[in-house]
């Protein structure tokens, strides 16, 4: 993807694991935020070398994992409850960027047909254990046949996916026609993210590549005719973020603080939309 603009909105540290920082560039076209330099596809792995990369293990090594699997336990009974409301032909679901497995495993056991693509090995060898051998490498997606899935889910992983046109491509060959693509992202344009600026955890640089803002989401996905027919707000995320952004800032996690920022947040977005971060429902038609 070309940026059709220099001008640099933000100077991001990488908070997880290198210490360098990264631009942050505006594309005025498409009104994204695109992280400069770009790691080669080659080089991306090692920036997710990371004990406290916490959505590639099952660790509950403290208060805040802890609080993290207890959240993301709410979570999956409700993204479940999501892709159940949809007319699925033969409950087909693909989840991209699986992680270790949790959300098709309840998926599996709610009847669901399910397949995963998991790039870090650790992470696929977890999903492994609890699906099966449904989950499959990255490189494997090109293989896997047309119009096959009834649902596919991105759950907060589009924003790490190199070759951004040819990911919504790929989502449109595999989707069958009358489908439901969900994607959940980050939004640049929410309070939280306006507040902490370049301490805003969810910029995340420089794994997350692309940083969308509604506008942005919808042209992207209209250059293959998708159509986004809502739009739900991730209420936990915003205290999520803000407890990892007070961390950047400050040096330690203050949840009160988080609390407070991440709550008000929610608050704002009751009037403007722009939540923390939000889940596109699009179909295929």
């Amino acid at each position: 993807m070309n940026i059709t603009s220099n001008k640099v909105s933000l100077k991001c540290k990488d908070y997880s694991v290198s210490g360098a920082y990264f631009e942050l560039k505006h594309d005025d076209d498409l009104d994204i935020l695109i992280t400069s330099p770009q790691p080669k596809s080659e080089e991306l792995g090692q920036y997710y070398k990371s004990e406290d990369y916490i959505s590639h293990t099952d660790a509950k090594r403290n208060l805040f994992e802890k609080l993290y699997h207890t959240v993301k336990g709410i979570a999956l009974k409700r993204k479940l409850n999501l892709i159940n409301s949809f007319d699925n032909e033969t409950k087909s679901l693909l989840d991209v960027g699986c992680g270790t497995g949790d959300f098709l495993q309840i998926a599996k056991a709610n009847g669901w047909k399910v397949c995963g693509i998991e790039p870090d090995e650790g992470a696929r060898q977890l999903a492994i254990n609890k699906v099966g051998n449904h989950i499959k490498d990255a490189s494997t997606i090109n293989t896997l046949p047309n119009n096959s899935f009834d649902v596919i889910t991105l759950w907060h992983v589009l924003e790490h996916l190199p070759n951004l046109d040819l990911q919504i491509e790929t989502y449109k060959r595999l989707l069958k026609p009358k489908g439901t693509l969900i994607i959940a992202v980050p939004n640049f344009k929410s309070y939280d993210a306006n507040y902490y600026k370049a301490y805003w955890a969810a910029f995340d640089v420089p794994r997350h590549l692309w940083h969308f803002s509604q506008t942005g989401i919808s042209k992207i996905l209209a250059k293959q005719q998708f159509k986004i027919k809502n739009t739900l707000p991730m209420l936990f995320d915003a205290f999520y973020v803000c407890l990892l952004s007070e961390k950047y800032k400050t040096g330690q996690m203050n949840f009160v603080k988080a609390f407070q920022i991440g709550l008000l947040s929610n608050l704002k977005a009751k009037r403007s939309g722009e939540y923390s971060s939000l889940i596109y429902i699009v179909k295929n038609e």
